[in-house]
């Protein structure tokens, strides 16, 4: 069975934790978690970093990733949309099925990444795309907004109920999050004009952490250190 091309956007200008990209993550650069653990799977057989950053690149190259091209601004601004990067990678590389594997989401296992694509590849002729997620420890009925400076949920009501944010949580239909741990995108999809698509299979993982800002470092090098990490091992290896 062929493998899979993984493709790694990683832009050079991110506002909630500057450069966390190659930001130092128990001694190495974050990206370099997500090359490693792609150059480890026995269904990827291709490492592209797209990047708008001569450093990034730079950094991507050491740990054994291709950077073929340099993104261009335009696809590298904060409202640029994943659909943009995987486009403009299309638009020079050519490829066909795609591994969309985020930099910010960095403890992976190469053999959940195996299984998740070796399910995609028997499931591929009808559906469109597919995402992995963790299960949610709430629901999205127990959530608030906020309007006119009081609290309010997000839905008219659950099965006919208005207050529903006080019934138990087990009543609830169970919530994913989108987790970043290995999304796959078809050609024909994102050139039809959407990312994944309107039969997405899931991938269910488990809870993993995505770095958004400083804390999420914080609680990676907690993780590592309380429960090692096979990924670090291989680097210092490697």
């Amino acid at each position: 069975m062929s493998g899979l091309t993984a493709l790694i956007p990683a832009r050079g200008g991110s506002k909630g934790v500057p450069r966390k990209n190659i930001r130092d993550l128990a001694g190495y650069p974050l990206i370099a978690y997500s090359i490693f653990a792609c150059k480890k799977s026995k269904l990827i057989n291709r490492v592209v970093v797209s990047t708008d950053d001569e450093e990034i690149a730079k950094v991507s190259v050491l740990f054994g990733a291709e950077v073929p091209f340099i993104r261009p601004s335009e696809f590298s601004q904060d409202g640029s949309k994943d659909i943009d990067v995987i486009k403009h990678f299309y638009s020079v590389e050519g490829e066909q099925d795609l591994a969309f594997v985020r930099p910010t989401t960095p403890l992976r296992e190469s053999q959940v990444m195996d299984k998740i694509i070796l399910e995609y590849q028997q499931r591929k002729n009808d559906i469109t795309g597919l995402r992995s997620a963790h299960e949610l420890s709430e629901s999205p009925y127990k959530y608030f907004k906020i309007e006119n400076g009081l609290f309010t949920g997000f839905f008219d009501d659950f099965n006919g109920i208005k207050n529903y944010a006080n019934l138990p949580r087990q009543v609830f239909p169970v919530a994913y999050h989108p987790n970043g741990y290995l999304d796959i995108v078809k050609k024909e999809t994102v050139l039809s004009g959407s990312d994944f698509g309107d039969k997405v299979l899931p991938a269910i993982t488990r809870y993993v952490t995505e770095v958004d800002d400083e804390y999420h470092f914080d609680m990676l090098e907690s993780e590592i250190q309380l429960n090692g990490s096979e990924l670090l091992k291989g680097l210092k290896n490697d």
